[in-house]
């Protein structure tokens, strides 16, 4: 599933899509690639607005599937079950999130013939990979995350987003899921703000026609 995409874009183009938006993040790099288990920019809802922040990617991993008790969490990246009562508990309003993205990932399933490496492949809006959200959820967490070389304890904060069923660009690549994506100020207010029975509808395919397989993110500044 998706554990590398890409930001390119700016702290005001954010504000355009979430108004009244408070700014904790200060500066934000023109290009970042995100990866597992590190920081990330995301609009959170907070008790008085939404605020954009830096959090670690990677939301507490069920207990059942540590090493052991006390060993260090790495985290979950992307959530499909969101009727497991560990993620119902996460799936109101004040722990969503928007994760925002101009291009994500996916490994192929069929291995180069000549690397033996099972390919990348980039998935955008379009070529200008103009900003989408995913649509995530967030929690302040206590504990180790990291890897049992460089455990990292204390307080952390947290998000991943929600995956769903590929949809016809996505499924010949990862046939399994693909990230729950919001491109409209209606689906990102209903994200925001809507009771979980009405804002669950946006856990689905984004439509065909509105996704495609680009080269690579853009990388100039």
């Amino acid at each position: 599933m998706c554990n590398l995409y890409n930001v390119t874009t700016n702290q005001q183009a954010m504000r355009d899509v979430v108004q009244g938006m408070q700014d904790s993040l200060g500066n934000l790099e023109p290009v970042l690639d995100i990866y597992p288990d590190r920081p990330a920019p995301v609009i959170r809802n907070t008790p008085h607005c939404p605020e954009l922040a830096r959090l670690t990617w990677g939301m507490p991993t069920p207990p059942q599937f540590l090493k052991a008790p006390d060993a260090p969490d790495t985290g979950v990246t992307n959530i499909r079950n969101t009727a497991s009562p560990h993620w119902r508990r996460w799936l109101g309003v004040e722990n969503r999130c928007l994760v925002p993205a101009t291009a994500f990932s996916e490994y192929g399933a069929v291995p180069d013939p000549v690397t033996k490496r099972k390919p990348l492949h980039w998935f955008a809006l379009s070529e200008a990979q103009p900003l989408f959200f995913f649509a995530g959820i967030w929690t302040p967490w206590q504990g180790t995350r990291g890897s049992a070389r460089t455990p990292r304890a204390g307080a952390h904060e947290l998000f991943a987003f929600l995956t769903c069923e590929p949809n016809a660009v996505v499924a010949p690549v990862h046939p399994k899921a693909m990230p729950a994506i919001l491109t409209t100020k209606d689906e990102i207010e209903m994200w925001l703000k809507a009771d979980w029975p009405v804002a669950r509808a946006l856990q689905r395919p984004l439509p065909d026609a509105a996704l495609q397989i680009i080269s690579s993110p853009v990388r100039q500044a």
